[in-house]
């Protein structure tokens, strides 16, 4: 009986401690000046504290439940199946624009260094390709279904070449004038059989070299065996090239005018064994003698 009269008188002073109120006096350190007073209680206290830590607690929760956050919780992480597919379909976009991306500059670097593909090395592909279909044995389902293919691909190519052929803006190269990059001599002429895909032109030193057409600057850049070499994409589907130059005057972007100086004649290159200029003409693609279009004399 006297275990718990102490344990009821204990209790009963516990409460009483929570109800006795303090001051919690603030005073300036140095003139001992009371700045402010508060009134507080054990219980006010404790209501407080718990208040703040259930306050806290339900904004951590709202923060997890309702934004993005909720995602780094292990469990909550897991995207539905239509942001996967989304997702899947932004990835894939993405590599094949990639793959395009490369094919162009794979195509233009070796349009720049003169590395490109003639008839031969294109028919002994497709000598070696039958030669490796043959060896493969063929399904009757398969050559129909590849048959019915190959027919659709040949349509469609040929309404691309109507429609390319019918197009306004394709103006035939005989109408067109160009201005000479540079006046002088020829001293190598255009021999696409031995991959020399355009003329040098000797001029004297310090010469300007001058753009053919108003178009825009697609390459300005030096390799190690074209030297200091420009490129200008022209309309009707032309580009220009300037190579060997001791200095280029235009970058990537700027658009010149017929006439205008975009680099100074030089020998600059491993395939360059003095001063001149080594002009190429490209339309669709495919390089064109630019004697047949252009006088250098």
């Amino acid at each position: 009986m006297s275990a718990e009269n102490t344990e009821e008188k204990g209790w009963q002073a516990f409460k009483e401690k929570l109800k006795n109120t303090y001051r919690l006096v603030v005073m300036n350190d140095e003139s001992f000046e009371e700045v402010g007073s508060y009134k507080l209680s054990l219980l006010n206290l404790y209501v407080a504290i718990s208040a703040a830590i259930v306050l806290v607690a339900f904004l951590v929760f709202a923060l997890i439940f309702f934004t993005p956050i909720k995602r780094l919780v292990p469990g909550y992480g897991n995207a539905d199946a239509g942001e996967l597919r989304e997702i899947n379909r932004s990835l894939e976009e993405f590599e094949e624009k990639l793959k395009a991306q490369e094919t162009y500059t794979s195509s233009f670097k070796r349009m720049i260094t003169g590395d490109v593909e003639t008839a031969e090395d294109v028919n002994k592909g497709k000598i070696e390709e039958s030669n490796t279909l043959e060896s493969v044995s063929r399904i009757e389902e398969d050559e129909m279904l590849r048959k019915e293919v190959e027919d659709e691909v040949k349509e469609q190519q040929r309404e691309m070449a109507k429609s390319v052929s019918s197009s306004p803006q394709e103006v035939p190269l005989e109408q067109l004038y160009f201005m000479p990059p540079i006046t002088g001599v020829i001293s190598e002429t255009f021999m696409p059989d031995e991959k020399h895909y355009g003329i040098d032109v000797l001029a004297p030193k310090n010469t300007p070299v001058k753009a053919i057409m108003d178009g825009y600057v697609i390459s300005s850049d030096w390799t190690l065996e074209t030297g200091n070499t420009i490129a200008i994409q022209h309309s009707n589907s032309l580009v220009s090239f300037y190579k060997h130059n001791s200095a280029l005057l235009k970058e990537i972007g700027d658009f010149v005018k017929s006439g205008e100086a975009v680099a100074i004649i030089g020998n600059t290159g491993t395939l360059s064994d003095g001063p001149h200029l080594h002009f190429e003409l490209w339309h669709n693609g495919k390089p064109i003698d630019p004697a047949d279009f252009i006088n250098f004399e």
